[in-house]
């Protein structure tokens, strides 16, 4: 057994000498076997197993005397839940990354699985007690976000790394080099759409430490300046206690077990399904590619020389065919294959954008136990016959694999495949992007329907907090919604304001202790369309805003197809501008105009448009439909606020939608100063959109909900509807 140990050397076993040798002679025998000991170039400590010479902090590393490597780590980003046609497109683009990288660049990916702490994870998701009267609820859905753990694999910390090397003879040359290949790689993963990072120094050694300690999970402790204060080097902060090389098939690395295996690709066609599968494994694993490109013309020069033996090879056994008698066109079914094969191959090359590749595919599996390594690596192994591939030990090669799989693009293991460009691609690093922001706000959405992964987000630390829930009818629109409601009730103190045209929000607004604002014709709660404050706008001009908002009521009550005309829009403009002006002269609440406020204005005007306008909200003003004609009589400061609208026609409907909206865009308003997030849920999202103007407002408003803390999410089973308005992209911009 060979064993390294950190900081010192194994026990040399006791040399035998001769008797007759004197006490001199012994001792100088034993000086040249113990030098020669010491000099055979075999590592006797952890630190001189780690294939690096040194490490500078702005990340490059320097492998061996004229050899140097940097690291980026990249994001994944959809692949195997994308269309078809988006799939060939991604495909495509990685197969354009890979001919980036010519000869003289070798490169590495990486792929690590490296578990994580059991309990820590799960206390990410628990919602802790906040000691009010809903600690019973937040315990009952903290119980459900464990057990939707359970069914993941989100113990695991997956990280894609790219590292690449460059031959130079100093690091003056090696660094403007590196910095050139590190931009161009980045814009490669930007045009892809990969978010990618370059990895400094520090970095890099954390990474190192993480795979040596993945059976301790001893925490990773260093900085720079400690090296000159302690006279250490940085192996020394990074590898493990001891390496244990005792069997020509496992070996160990402190308290954890591995085993390094090498994918022998005998398959003739290879599901892109494949580098994915063998990453889904539930345990702590690295994933190593080494890709060598070869110089183009060598290439071609190698395959045409093959094609020329081939050839030769058919004319021996054409010889051999008349020298027997038999017919000359029969000829091994093997050299007809090579043939052909290689034929096909300097087409690709010569025409169709190929380049060969040399690649060594490695899996180091990991285990607590010989035995549960076992299991993992017959797992891996599985998956490798699944796809017609053979996974093969390394067989006393398990230290040069395991140095192999460190992210220094620097490959020790010469079992190597040649492979063209669209071969290589094959194994493509992506599968599906995972959303899990540990978070205090973080909200579970479910689970990612490729990984079994928790879906865990804070819509305010996104981009755009905006969103849209869509689904047929019985899906499960509304319970994804309440789930959302109930969970940010629970986990934050934003403010939650639902518009309910179905009455199902009730039981659960109720439970919460919430607010339920019933507007019907023969209801005796009031909201004012024409409220305002003096934040409602962020400009010098608030009454601007909310001419918005009563010109889409307008188009409302008006109807038709083509919505109110140019003149309509001007007197009701100038209406809206005149009836402000009392109470911004004097804001109080008995100066707050009322809809018949503006239907008497509109009566006043010259233009025979503006009676045709007042004629129509004639009805909600006077006639049997004067419900939005009053003061708001309700109080909508609870935490919590349904509106229920139902009963409200079908024509009703839309204008009791908008009225709501604008009552969030008050409360809106009124809580950002207060530094507080307000949740607005809005059912039949859709209706807002057939109107032109209608449309244009709710976007305009979905725009401004997020500077504002506004977090909007429409909710609609209509996606017909909701992609035939002319503002679908507005709102699916605004979502993104």
């Amino acid at each position: 057994m060979f064993k390294t140990q950190k900081g010192g050397r194994g026990k040399a076993e006791p040399i035998a000498l001769p008797a007759s040798l004197t006490k001199a002679e012994k001792k100088q025998i034993r000086a040249i076997i113990e030098k020669a000991r010491r000099d055979d170039g075999t590592p006797r400590t952890a630190q001189q197993s780690i294939p690096f010479q040194r490490m500078f902090p702005d990340g490059i590393c320097r492998v061996t005397d004229n050899y140097y490597t940097k690291t980026v780590q990249f994001n994944d980003i959809n692949y195997q839940l994308a269309q078809q046609e988006d799939k060939t497109a991604i495909f495509e683009e990685w197969c354009s990354f890979l001919n980036f990288f010519d000869s003289s660049i070798h490169f590495e990916l990486s792929f690590m699985n490296m578990a994580t702490d059991a309990e820590s994870f799960e206390k990410s998701v628990r919602i802790p007690p906040a000691g009010d009267a809903f600690d019973s609820v937040r315990a009952e859905y903290s119980q459900m976000l464990k057990s939707q753990l359970a069914r993941g694999n989100n113990g695991l910390t997956k990280a894609k790394y790219l590292t690449f090397g460059i031959e130079a003879a100093s690091m003056r040359q090696a660094k403007p080099r590196l910095d050139h290949v590190e931009t161009d790689l980045l814009n490669n993963f930007k045009r892809i759409g990969v978010t990618a990072a370059v990895l400094n120094g520090k970095e890099r050694l954390r990474l190192m430490h993480s795979m040596f300690h993945m059976g301790d999970r001893d925490p990773f402790a260093f900085e720079w300046k400690w090296l000159v204060e302690s006279g250490l080097s940085v192996k020394d902060f990074i590898a493990p206690a001891a390496f244990a090389f005792n069997g020509r098939r496992t070996f160990q690395a402190g308290d954890m077990y591995g085993a390094m295996s090498f994918l022998s690709i005998t398959a003739s066609d290879i599901s892109d399904r494949m580098l994915a599968d063998i990453l889904d494994i539930d345990s702590s694993q690295i994933v190593t590619m080494h890709i060598q490109s070869i110089d183009q013309n060598k290439a071609i020069k190698t395959v045409k020389h093959t094609i020329t033996e081939l050839d030769r090879s058919k004319i021996e056994e054409q010889k051999k065919a008349v020298r027997a008698g038999y017919d000359i066109d029969i000829i091994p079914s093997d050299l007809a294959t090579y043939g052909r094969d290689a034929k096909a191959l300097l087409k690709e090359l010569q025409s169709q954008n190929e380049r060969m590749f040399m690649v060594t595919f490695l899996v180091m599996n990991t285990g607590r136990t010989e035995q549960e390594l076992e299991t993992n690596v017959f797992q891996s192994q599985s998956i490798a016959q699944k796809h017609n591939c053979v996974l093969r030990r390394l067989d006393f090669q398990q230290e040069q694999g395991l140095m192999s799989s460190l992210p220094l693009a620097q490959n020790l293991i010469e079992i190597q495949r040649g492979l063209t460009t669209s071969s290589t691609a094959i194994f493509i690093p992506f599968t599906t992007q995972e959303l899990f922001q540990d978070r205090k706000e973080s909200l579970y959405y479910g689970l990612n329907a490729l990984s079994n992964n928790l879906i865990m987000v804070d819509r305010k630390a996104l981009k755009n907090p905006n969103g849209l829930i869509l689904g047929t009818p019985g899906s499960g629109k509304s319970f994804a919604a309440k789930r959302e409601i109930a969970n940010a009730f629970l986990v934050s103190d934003d403010d939650v304001i639902i518009c309910d045209p179905e009455a199902e929000y009730a039981p659960l607004v109720e439970r919460f202790g919430g607010q339920i604002i019933r507007i019907s014709p023969s209801s005796s709660q009031y909201v004012n369309p024409m409220d305002i404050n003096l934040n409602y706008s962020e400009e010098d001009n608030p009454v601007a805003l909310k001419a918005d908002f009563i010109l889409s009521l307008c188009e409302l009550v008006v109807g038709g197809k083509e919505g109110l005309q140019p003149v309509e829009k001007t007197v009701i403009d100038r209406c809206v501008h005149q009836i402000y002006q009392k109470y911004f002269e004097d804001p109080r609440p008995e100066n707050m105009p009322l809809l018949q406020d503006l239907y008497e204005a509109l009566l006043k005007q010259e233009e025979k448009e503006a009676r045709h306008v007042a004629t129509a909200l004639e009805i909600y003003v006077t006639g049997s439909l004067n419900i939005f004609n009053h003061r708001t009589n309700v109080d909508i400061t609870n935490r919590i606020v349904c509106f229920d609208i139902k009963d409200l026609g079908k024509q009703m409907k839309k204008i009791g939608m908008l009225v709501v909206q604008d009552q969030v865009w008050g409360r809106v308003t009124q809580n950002r100063s207060a530094g507080k997030a307000t949740r607005y849920f809005m059912d039949e999202f859709h209706l807002l959109l057939k109107e032109e103007q209608t449309a244009a407002y709710s976007v305009e408003i979905w725009k401004r909900f997020r500077k504002w803390g506004g977090i909007p999410t429409g909710i609609t089973q209509n996606v017909k509807d909701l992609l035939s308005s002319r503002e679908v992209e507005n709102i699916f911009g605004a979502t993104r």
